[in-house]
């Protein structure tokens, strides 16, 4: 692999969320938000999907991101070890209620404000961009027993007021912004996605893309504020990615494939074009949707991003006979397992391919720049006895995709840049779990919280270093 194959400009490094890295969930002003309510468990799940109501948290419950893997009061040690990988860019978020406790408030918080700002000058100093994400799955909990959350309308205004804060308050520190992280998870985990709780009875599915429309006006919003702030600043939208393959040349299953996907799309569909696609009138029909629109919203969503972001980890498998009993608990997007391909410890499909095959779709569809923000493998790493962890389990995977990168920018797709998934250890969003590693550098931290929360940089820590400094062209 030449050189020539990853542009000039391309940014590396990797990706962290507030929720999953920062803890200190009670210092600093911050309020609660949804994920600070999700234990690690048997309850997680049902808490997640938005079945289990839960407003306060319970002392028999052990939760993960109370203190995560403490970045909060390490982020300079942590920051440290991207500069010395070569990162230029580290992607974060920003924990709405460190910014406003409750959500609701008129003033920000400035001690949460300090923080921010201290973080991203530390980026700055080693010459490392920050590509920050508004809402990284954590709604303050104010807003959730309030309001009803994503469901009211009353959201736009308060994320609106939040986004135009974090502009100001961090212009000439940060230009490169996502607003809702793998927002499409909306549909497949509603409390962890968007703070929602069903009552009983009610059309879920109404509530969901009810929750959807607010979300899509406020991200529009939210990027025509970003501009007007500074015409500079690029904002982008997040996909939770990965094609869905029809299991079979059978017409129903291609049907079924070409539905998933754009069940998946349809969030991307409305932030890259700037309105909602044809086929939805006949899926909200079929769902029982009628979407409360205010006459405004139309002219809000024309605000369209400037590139769009996602994630992949996997690409998927469906039919037109999938079912709760055919389809793998592995992801909270459920799919058949795909025989032809490997998997993860934790049944992830394992396919380079499929990534370069969803990044051809979607730049064929958008026509917009893409940044692939998150792709990494999460596995169970050993110390050996010489006090080494050699990952190489983690370099292969990571050298593959980043070879399937590599060709869809030969295939002629514009790419930003690439920030691998939990660059250091962190709390994995789906299980809760420590020991679901993704890090080039290992914290000491187990499941049940115990360890010193010391760094070790891994065997990947020294050949993401060398792919770095190569520009793409050693992954060797």
């Amino acid at each position: 692999m030449s050189t020539a194959t990853f542009p000039d400009g391309f940014l590396w490094g990797g990706a962290l969320a507030a929720n999953q890295a920062e803890g200190a969930a009670f210092e600093g002003g911050k309020g609660l938000t949804t994920v600070d309510m999700i234990p690690h468990g048997p309850q997680r799940l049902a808490i997640k999907l938005g079945q289990q109501k839960r407003v306060a948290l319970q002392a028999d419950e052990f939760y993960p991101s109370h203190q995560a893997i403490d970045f909060y009061h390490r982020y300079k040690e942590d920051i440290a070890l991207m500069a010395e990988m070569g990162f230029t860019v580290f992607r974060t978020s920003i924990a709405w209620s460190r910014i406003y406790p409750n959500g609701d408030e008129l003033t920000p918080n400035a001690e949460g404000i300090a923080f921010y700002r201290d973080m991203f000058s530390e980026c700055k100093k080693y010459n490392i961009e920050p590509l920050v994400t508004l809402c990284h799955f954590d709604v303050p909990m104010h807003l959730v027993t309030e309001y009803g959350s994503w469901r009211n309308r009353k959201m736009v205004e308060f994320f609106a007021r939040y986004a135009r804060t974090c502009f100001e308050a961090f212009d000439g520190l940060v230009k490169y912004w996502l607003t809702f992280n793998e927002i499409n998870i909306l549909l497949h985990s509603p409390f962890s996605g968007a703070g929602l709780v069903f009552e009983q009875g009610e059309n879920q599915q109404q509530v969901k893309y009810q929750a959807a429309h607010h979300e899509l006006v406020a991200s529009a919003l939210a990027t025509k504020i970003a501009h007007e702030v500074n015409p500079h600043n690029q904002v982008g939208c997040m996909l939770a990615g990965g094609n869905f393959y029809p299991w079979s040349c059978k017409p129903e299953d291609v049907w079924a494939a070409l539905e998933k996907d754009r069940e998946n799309l349809f969030f991307i569909d409305v932030q890259a074009r700037g309105a909602y696609p044809g086929y939805t009138r006949r899926l909200f029909k079929e769902k029982g949707v009628t979407l409360i629109t205010a006459p405004e919203d139309n002219e809000i969503l024309q605000h369209s991003v400037d590139f769009v972001s996602f994630s992949y980890y996997a690409s998927r498998c469906a039919s037109a006979d999938m079912n709760e009993h055919n389809s793998s608990a592995a992801n909270i997007v459920k799919s058949l397992k795909n025989p032809h391909i490997e998997a993860s410890e934790w049944g992830w499909g394992i396919d380079p391919l499929g990534l370069r095959i969803t990044m051809n779709m979607m730049y064929d569809r958008y026509q917009k720049p893409l940044f692939l923000v998150e792709n990494g493998l999460g596995a169970k790493d050993e110390i050996n006895p010489q006090g080494e962890i050699n990952d190489d389990y983690r370099i292969s995977y990571l050298r593959e995709h980043i070879k399937a990168m590599a060709d869809a920018i030969e295939d002629g797709i514009p790419v930003m840049g690439y920030t691998s998934w939990g660059c250091i250890d962190l709390v994995s969003a789906s299980t809760g779990e420590m020991s679901k590693r993704y890090g080039f550098v290992y914290v000491d931290r187990d499941d049940q919280g115990q360890g010193t929360l010391n760094r070790m940089r891994k065997k990947s820590f020294y050949w993401y270093q060398k792919v770095i400094a190569s520009h793409g062209a050693d992954l060797g």
